[in-house]
């Protein structure tokens, strides 16, 4: 080994050398996400082989089987949210530490849960711990997105990310976890509600809308202010006076 490819003296591993390259961990995260949306569907294709072996129609299994299509449907368009939402981010991320490697494998824990929670809201009775593993589980990935993105903005040397993207994808992220917890709770305390309650994330692009303008109006504020504070000085006069 050149003395070239030898750490500085005193460098450590979380700053010298990333445990992944950034590439190889997003290309590890695509895959993980295909495979989850992909073991969604496993539920529904022994089924539709129990309805052949029984001769019915497809109309009639789609009778049956309607509240697992429809759990199949809400799981792979969430996850596929939550993909498009993750792929935004680390387009822009150059480097992974130690950490931030860390934060990712919590991620894919909660993506690849989804297909046995969606397994059970599909096939089980509904009751307080259906609706905690489920909605549970949608939570602790908003959660665990928006620790990545608080991790990214403390370490700017790891990506090319805008400072007010960076600060607009705070804002979504802080609106999605807020309105699962929300909704975890109204689903688990007002059974009648149930999982209906999950159409409060209809309310985050507006929310998202409103806090940004607050913060714009906030940050113009704050600059018209230390404008005002400076005051020029006139020629022949000294600035204290």
């Amino acid at each position: 080994m050149s003395r070239a490819d030898e750490d500085p003296p005193g460098a450590t591993v979380e700053t010298s050398r990333p445990l992944l390259s950034a590439e190889r961990l997003k290309a590890f995260e695509d895959a993980v996400v295909a495979i989850a949306m992909t073991l969604l569907i496993l539920p529904l294709l022994e089924n539709v082989s129990e309805f052949a072996r029984e001769h019915k129609t497809a109309l009639e299994y789609v009778q049956s089987e309607n509240k697992q299509l429809f759990s199949f449907a809400l799981s792979f368009l969430i996850i596929a949210v939550f993909w498009m939402n993750h792929h935004r981010v680390f387009d822009r991320v150059e480097k992974a530490t130690n950490a931030l490697v860390w934060l990712q494998v919590g991620w894919m824990f909660t993506i690849v849960w989804l297909p046995v929670s969606t397994a059970m809201l599909g096939s089980l009775p509904d009751d307080a711990v259906q609706k905690l593993l489920y909605i549970g589980a949608l939570l602790a990935s908003s959660l665990l997105m928006l620790g990545t993105r608080l991790y990214l903005r403390g370490h700017p040397q790891l990506h090319r990310i805008a400072p007010a993207s960076l600060r607009g994808g705070l804002i979504a992220e802080i609106v999605m976890s807020t309105l699962f917890a929300v909704s975890l709770v109204i689903a688990v305390l007002v059974p009648d509600i149930g999982y209906a309650a999950m159409f409060l994330l209809l309310l985050s692009g507006p929310a998202q809308a409103i806090l940004a303008r607050r913060g714009g109006g906030r940050r113009a504020k704050a600059r018209r202010e230390a404008g005002e504070g400076i005051r020029p000085v006139r020629p022949g006069r000294s600035p204290d006076r």
